[in-house]
């Protein structure tokens, strides 16, 4: 392979939504990656007051339409999928999961498999803490983007 075709190789991985280009022959494996992007979110409790009851506005001040006093825990971060996929929790049928609920992963930690056209490519964390949800079941196809993990 030239490097002009390495270069060509680039450029497409650059224009394209994918996040990743494995490319393998007898004689090179060229492996290219885009850094993928990693979403924090912090909490946040926000409260809404609701207006007075009148003749014009029956609502009553309870209703969840205009108050919402619900605080959920959105202090992690997501693990997203960088491509379209089928998702596997572990490296063949036998095997056990790369993560489980409680486990502690680092940037590099393989947590899934996500297989696309015959190809099984290996998901990083790219984040570190502890899995607290796990948000697909294993067989399941799976979006570009969509959340697969929640690391705390």
């Amino acid at each position: 392979m030239q490097i002009e075709d390495i270069k060509k190789l680039i450029q497409l991985l650059d224009e394209s939504n994918l996040t990743e280009l494995c490319l393998e022959e007898e004689s090179y494996k060229i492996k290219l990656k885009k850094e993928k992007e990693v979403i924090r979110v912090e909490k946040e409790v926000s409260t809404i007051s609701a207006p007075a009851l009148t003749h014009s506005n029956p609502t009553p001040q309870n209703s969840p339409t205009q108050v919402d006093t619900s605080i959920e825990d959105t202090d992690y971060q997501i693990i997203k999928a960088p491509m379209v996929g089928t998702f596997y929790k572990s490296p063949s049928p036998e095997s056990d999961p790369y993560v489980t609920i409680g486990d502690q992963v680092k940037a590099e930690s393989i947590v899934c498999i996500l297989e696309a056209m015959k190809l099984f490519n290996e998901i990083q964390a790219e984040v570190s803490g502890e899995i607290i949800e796990i948000l697909v079941e294993d067989g399941q196809m799976v979006e570009f983007g969509q959340p697969l993990f929640k690391v705390k």
